[in-house]
């Protein structure tokens, strides 16, 4: 089985993300800026895999402090970052997805993509 690792900064939450502009929801500034980071990461992580399958997304988030947070508003950068970046085609290839709190703060994700076989 084919599996990808990566390191990622901390995504701007859901709630930042959208911005409305002339009567039109867009990507935030925040937003843009973040999927950037994550195209630089995976130059420099020297990630050029592609996938095009099914797909298990697995996160775990590292807090950048002690502050309370909703696991759920960081998938949506997240994973329109990875779309952008080429990393995987669509968020409808991901069909085991799983999200968790790391044991310490660290203001980052660790995401494990990998290929599901059996679909």
């Amino acid at each position: 089985m084919n599996d990808l690792k990566l390191t990622l900064p901390w995504p701007p939450s859901v709630n930042t993300y959208w911005r409305t502009f002339n009567g039109r929801m867009i990507i935030s500034q925040k937003g843009r800026e973040y999927r950037k980071a994550v195209q630089d990461q995976i130059l420099l992580q020297r990630m050029k895999k592609h996938f095009d399958c099914t797909l298990r997304v697995t996160i775990e988030a590292y807090r950048p402090d002690k502050r309370r947070r909703d696991l759920d508003n960081l998938l949506k950068a997240t994973l329109d970052s990875l779309t952008h970046a080429g990393v995987i085609e669509d968020d409808s290839q991901i069909h085991d997805l799983r999200i968790h709190w790391g044991p310490t703060i660290g203001g980052m994700l660790k995401v494990k993509i990998e290929e599901l076989a059996w679909l």
